[in-house]
């Protein structure tokens, strides 16, 4: 079955910068990502007490890096909460199998005109009910402009794992934004500012918050402006982001190719 962006849809993705594609996954496919992702915040809790852990702070926020994986917290003190997970795919297997998954290859296909793809990152970002926190303005590609050369060929999807609305911290994105390219980072004191866009670059007269139901796809830019408010609702928001590039290319945080490959293939545990 054919899950290719439209003309519409892609001309939108290259004009706008994103692309919203509602119901991708349906409810028996959600639940297994639910499942999932609470063994990933399970595998990395327990991760991040190992002995051979790494803890550090960063703006006051606690992070842990465990092998090749990062486990950050949630920003309260002493909060035990996991809000990201990066590359989460060595923690859990289902998502190593969703990389592989034609409904989102196949429209990064078109996006990064190849077809053969590997991955270049991949995290899982909770939002608890009434504690998960918001991510300022940022662009993603100032993150990786160290670390590749094709830094403006990195598309990423963003699968809604829960219903994503103002409410709980849906994606709030900056139309057109991604035509500017890279730009300047915040210029404070906090130890991240030079990854979160400068205020004089941030139009929020074309700010968009990208709700949708679970089982949503956002394709987006690396360049794009984008950020999330807090989790003000009784409701967790928890998605998946998988960036893409193309093949013969390692992994940002492995620095192994990870190609993408049929879904008849096995997938690959792998040991953080």
């Amino acid at each position: 079955m054919p899950h290719k962006l439209t003309a519409a849809e892609l001309a939108q993705y290259r004009t706008d910068g994103f692309v919203l594609k509602h119901n991708v996954f349906n409810a028996q496919q959600l639940r297994a990502l639910r499942v999932a992702a609470d063994r990933a915040v399970a595998t990395a809790q327990q991760a991040a007490a190992r002995p051979d852990a790494s803890t550090y702070f960063l703006d006051g926020n606690r992070f842990v890096d465990v092998g090749r994986v990062t486990i950050q917290f949630e920003h309260q003190p002493g909060s035990s909460l996991v809000r990201v997970m990066e590359p989460v795919r060595l923690l859990e297997a289902e998502f190593e199998q969703l990389i592989d998954d034609p409904r989102l290859v196949q429209p990064m296909q078109q996006i990064i005109g190849a077809d053969d793809l590997a991955l270049w990152t991949d995290k899982l970002n909770i939002k608890a009910a009434h504690e998960g926190s918001g991510f300022g303005w940022h662009q993603d590609s100032p993150y990786w402009i160290h670390a590749s050369n094709n830094v403006d060929n990195l598309p990423n999807v963003m699968v809604y794992f829960d219903v994503a609305d103002r409410s709980n911290g849906c994606l709030n994105v900056i139309a057109k934004s991604h035509l500017a390219g890279c730009l300047p980072g915040s210029d404070d004191q906090r130890q991240l500012a030079g990854f979160y866009t400068h205020a004089d670059s941030v139009d929020t007269s074309r700010a968009v918050a990208l709700e949708a139901a679970a089982g949503a796809a956002i394709f987006f830019n690396p360049h794009l402006i984008h950020g999330s408010q807090p989790n003000a609702s009784s409701r967790p928001r928890r998605a998946i982001i998988l960036t893409y590039q193309s093949a013969g290319r390692p992994a940002l945080k492995t620095q192994v190719e990870r190609p993408v490959r049929s879904l008849s293939a096995p997938s690959a545990v792998h040991s953080i």
